[in-house]
């Protein structure tokens, strides 16, 4: 069974992260030029929350916050569920989806080491899939 960092091995361990005092306007445009869906907030080293496209719509457009001069400490999602790197993809899934997140930081010794986003979770399911149907028609067909 496949572990999380596993998964990032394939994916990459990059993390992009933005500071508490930073604005709603900074984390959003970081998140349109990378085509990401969420930021790590870290104050120092240490992770104090996360912003994702969900507290922009949730926490600043619905209450009609000008994101020019709303820091995302104001905005952020915390406390921050995070997983550690031995944890396997299946055990991941199905935490976020009983918690309700969409990304989940994998933090070792209290560093993130990398992201996992559901849409990660959902194409390494389907990679396995694939893999195991194209192993059946392999078997199936050398048996012709």
């Amino acid at each position: 069974m496949a572990t999380l960092d596993e998964l990032l091995g394939l994916k990459g361990h990059d993390v992009v992260a933005v500071q508490p005092t930073d604005t709603v306007l900074y984390a959003a445009n970081l998140m349109n030029e990378r085509n990401i869906g969420g930021v790590v907030v870290r104050e120092g080293s240490r992770l104090a929350g996360i912003f994702t496209e969900r507290d922009v719509l949730r926490r600043v457009v619905a209450p009609g916050l000008d994101p020019a001069a709303t820091p995302v400490a104001a905005v952020m999602s915390t406390p921050v569920l995070t997983c550690p790197p031995d944890l396997s993809v299946d055990d991941c899934a199905a935490l976020m989806t009983t918690r309700g997140v969409r990304h989940i930081p994998v933090q070792e010794a209290g560093e993130v080491t990398g992201i996992v986003t559901i849409r990660d979770l959902l194409a390494h399911k389907v990679g396995e899939q694939q893999a195991t149907l194209e192993q059946m028609n392999h078997y199936l067909f050398d048996l012709r």
